[in-house]
């Protein structure tokens, strides 16, 4: 009994690879959060990134988990390379270029969230000619049978900086932070998501007026300092300055909520509203700005834990 439970944990996990291509797909999957990250490279190789997350609800699951996790890299590993050095092969016939699958990697860890104990096995690889690079980034035709999400999961495909996002088919589901998004449940037709993204072109005008006015600030900087040298320093009622909270722009909004979403999807679902500012580094006033409208929105849900609020994503957003 023992053996097949842990060769169950496993053995999911090249099940997960596997829904990524639908005639694959083995029916009844499990919906537990996976997320699939592939970030591109100008040169036409993309970085692939699979995180997949498996409850550990007792101590029986977690030895299980530790013992045949040991298997990873010698047994399950392979069998992945496998898989995907095929599906390369296919992609290469479909397209008419060159392309390998290499660098595999892999690694486990045990984490413990708000929402209980999870076992987390992560795979990489690099993809070469993933892309077609021709002044911009075409991404789609590598995907010859389209791709299926399930429940739970989640595609992300990162671009440099630099580039901006010409056309997206199908239209994602998050954009923001250099990333396009897209949840599960979907199946994406053959070519899809297919992306193109052109490099951004600075016009000469408007990056001239931007030096102006950065020596205009400093010059009126110098000239305040100037003017008020040997004054004593202003008082605030609280005795130390008010934090600035500025209005958001949409760029930036978009942008919070999109961390603000892949974070809590990492951490099962929910996560202090103090250990999202500790992680994500965005200032308190534009956190609690955000999770207010993702909250409005019926997204998250805040809950009350003593002198701290909880944030979870409701069950729909999951």
């Amino acid at each position: 009994m023992r053996r097949s439970r842990g060769t169950r944990f496993l053995t999911l996990f090249v099940v997960v690879i596997l829904c990524l291509f639908p005639a694959a797909c083995t029916a009844g999957t499990p919906d537990y959060p996976t997320t699939y990250r592939i970030t591109l490279k100008e040169n036409g190789t993309a970085l692939w990134t699979v995180e997949y997350r498996t409850p550990l609800t007792s101590d029986a699951d977690t030895s299980t988990f530790e013992t045949y996790t040991g298997d990873l890299n010698s047994v399950y590993l392979p069998e992945i390379e496998t898989l995907m050095r095929s599906s390369a092969a296919q992609a290469e016939t479909g397209t008419s270029r060159q392309m390998s699958v290499e660098n595999f990697s892999s690694s486990t860890a045990i984490q413990m969230t708000p929402t209980g104990k999870f076992g987390v096995v992560t795979l990489s690889f690099y993809w070469t000619n993933f892309t077609v690079s021709d002044g911009g980034i075409t991404i789609g035709d590598a995907f010859i049978g389209g791709l299926y999400l399930s429940q739970n999961n989640t595609l992300i495909i990162q671009y440099p900086e630099g580039y901006t996002v010409r056309t997206a088919e199908p239209a994602p589901d998050q954009q923001g932070n250099n990333a396009l998004v897209w949840y599960g449940v979907r199946s994406f037709g053959a070519g899809e998501p297919s992306v193109i993204l052109e490099k951004t072109v600075l016009p000469l005008v408007p990056i001239m007026a931007g030096f102006i006015v950065i020596i205009m600030t400093v010059a009126g900087l110098i000239l305040y300092r100037r003017k008020n040298r040997g004054q004593p320093p202003p008082t605030y009622p609280s005795g130390k300055p008010e934090e600035a909270s500025p209005p958001l722009s949409d760029a930036d909004r978009i942008c919070y909520e999109d961390r603000i979403l892949q974070q809590l999807r990492a951490h099962g679902g929910e996560q202090f509203q103090s250990d999202l500012a500790k992680v994500l580094g965005i200032p308190k006033s534009s956190l609690s700005s955000t999770l207010n409208d993702l909250h409005k929105k019926g997204i998250i849900i805040k809950i009350k834990k003593g002198k701290e609020n909880l944030i979870r994503l409701a069950d729909e957003h999951r």
